[in-house]
């Protein structure tokens, strides 16, 4: 049976492909159309998956749709009634958009991609569910999902067994955690999808001294059910989120080209707070309620690497699973997972154990990719390539490693990836004012070999995706300055040999020259771009930034200077 799952309209579209039961391919669309957070119909991604299953559209037994539209249209037509006559410009706006194909996604699905079969729906909360539990390794587990907004919910738990999932609860809007995070990123001057993390970075720049003054912002209970208190909210009625009186109790929002005060940090650490212990509290009272001691875990709250990490350390799960693309992307492999495991009674015979999901590029077309642009160039043998690359990192040099398949989801994972040393303290610095173009206190994240991984975190499971954040041990943060956050956390990628053989082959070769098992990882993408895909976005981004080398497949490209 051959599956495409498909998210899309709001932010993070993507494709999926299951064929036999298997996911055998997925990427965002933003990857192929170059809009960062692309809300478009995949239909670049789409293609690609039918292309790599070598099938097409006629070979398609289903094509799964992550939500509801009509459900999710009542709470939007209700929320702008609601809020008249202040809605009405929101209203002219966004109407449009469902009269244009949102409400007609048959037709949209059979226009774009010539398909004439059956389109199946299932709830944004459910997509999210299956996408977590489904592909886990877990025969039962407890499920926990968080994000700004699905049709109507916001937070849902509940269980799975075998092939099925319960849904035991939803929180459902305007109360949301994920809309209160996006409310206070733009409050706080940043933009919404890219902001969150930014927020969690500086939040540990500041103290969370504003606790009472949250406590009259949102309410919560010992269960973790929680209420936003709507009188500080403007939604759907302004330009902004927040209102008069939310200025009042917390101060003046910051403008985007304001200089970031201490006030700042101090609210994105409160902020950070009542996060991670309202999902505490959720995730204590699921376990509570189910007994059972596996939890998975989606919705783009759970990319908070912080709050994860809190949620291993301090509830009594004793396994978890973080869908790697938790966001709007990881709903296409959930409502493919869904018609196929739940509704269709096919065995689960897939776990999901790693991201490379996306496009790969042969030697040939990389070496004639090259060739096209007129670089010079050097091609290496596997193990010389690792010793090559490994000697330029240990020199201070920036990389950009483009390797085998595309990541799925927002992390560059050691394929398509700008890699530097971590022992240099000012190579953050270097990286986010002359590569990234970013903020100051942007943190990178630290690769680590997988077997080193405890010697150098304070950690006691594998982390391949990026989702945990925990501390540095003591003796090491010296060794490793460059990945080290200010409160001494690392946003860890744990690298496994099996899954990513090159990319742990270079990590080793960087041990033996250093004595560290750790390379400073970045996403391969300037500012305002998504992660490259191709190799000519590769060769682009490279030629408009300060990295110094660029390695494709075996074959290395040097910006300036002598190889």
């Amino acid at each position: 049976m051959n599956i495409l799952g498909i998210s899309c309209f709001y932010h993070d579209s993507a494709a999926c492909l299951l064929k036999g039961g298997k996911l055998v391919c997925a990427a965002q669309e933003e990857r192929f159309n170059r809009e960062k957070y692309s809300e478009a119909f995949p239909v670049k991604a789409a293609n690609f998956c039918l292309q790599a299953a070598d099938l097409t559209s006629y070979d398609i037994d289903y094509i799964g749709f992550y939500e509801k539209p009509f459900l999710k249209l009542s709470r939007v037509l209700l929320d702008h009634l609601r809020a008249f006559p202040f809605s009405w410009k929101s209203f002219l706006n966004t109407m449009p958009l469902w009269l244009e194909d949102r409400l007609i996604l048959p037709l949209k699905i059979h226009k774009e991609l010539c398909y004439s079969g059956e389109t199946l729906f299932i709830k944004h909360h459910l997509s999210h569910a299956a996408s977590a539990f489904l592909p886990s390794p877990f025969e039962e587990a407890a499920i926990v999902t968080v994000d700004g907004i699905g049709e109507w919910a916001t937070t849902a738990y509940g269980f799975g067994r075998g092939n099925d999932i319960k849904i035991i609860k939803e929180v459902l809007y305007p109360h949301s955690l994920g809309l209160f995070y996006a409310i206070l990123t733009t409050y706080l001057g940043f933009n919404v999808f890219e902001g969150e993390g930014k927020v969690m970075g500086l939040s540990a720049y500041g103290k969370p001294k504003y606790m009472d003054e949250f406590k009259e912002l949102i309410m919560v209970k010992s269960d973790g059910s929680y209420k936003l208190n709507l009188k500080y909210l403007s939604l759907n009625r302004e330009s902004r989120m927040f209102n008069k009186r939310f200025e009042k109790k917390l101060g003046k929002a910051r403008n985007p080209e304001d200089k970031i005060e201490e006030r700042h940090c101090d609210i994105a650490a409160t902020l950070q707070k009542v996060l991670e212990d309202n999902l505490i509290l959720i995730a204590k009272n699921v376990y509570k309620e189910t007994k059972m001691d596996k939890l998975c875990l989606a919705g783009g709250v759970f990319l908070n690497c912080v709050a994860n990490s809190r949620i291993i350390e301090e509830t009594p799960f004793k396994e978890v699973f973080i869908q790697p693309a938790a966001g709007d992307n990881g709903g296409a492999i959930g409502v493919a997972l869904y018609i196929n495991n739940t509704l269709m009674r096919e065995p689960r015979i897939y776990a999901m154990n790693h991201a490379y999901l996306g496009p790969a590029f042969s030697a040939d077309h990389i070496k004639r990719v090259i060739l096209n642009h007129n670089l010079e160039f050097l091609e290496f043998k596997n193990d010389e390539l690792s010793d090559y690359v490994a000697d330029k990192l240990s020199r201070n040099k920036i990389i950009a490693w483009f390797q085998g398949s595309m990541e799925f989801g927002p992390r560059a994972l050691g394929n398509r990836s700008i890699l530097a040393t971590p022992c240099n303290a000012n190579m953050r610095d270097i990286l986010n004012s002359k590569v990234k173009n970013r903020e100051y206190f942007r943190p990178f994240a630290p690769a680590v070999l997988e077997e080193n991984a405890q010697e150098f975190f304070e950690i006691k499971c594998a982390s391949p995706y990026m989702l945990l954040a925990p501390k540095v041990k003591k003796d090491k943060i010296n060794l490793i300055p460059a990945v080290t956050h200010v409160d001494e956390t690392a946003r860890l990628q744990t690298v496994s040999k099996c899954f990513n053989p090159k990319f742990w082959h270079l990590i080793k070769a960087f041990q033996k020259i250093t004595g560290i098992p750790v390379l400073l990882n970045t996403s391969f993408n300037l500012k305002g771009e998504p992660i490259v895909c191709s190799p000519e976005d590769a060769i682009k981004s490279f030629q408009r930034s300060n990295i110094d080398y660029l390695v494709m497949d075996n074959f290395v490209v040097r910006n300036s200077g002598d190889f």
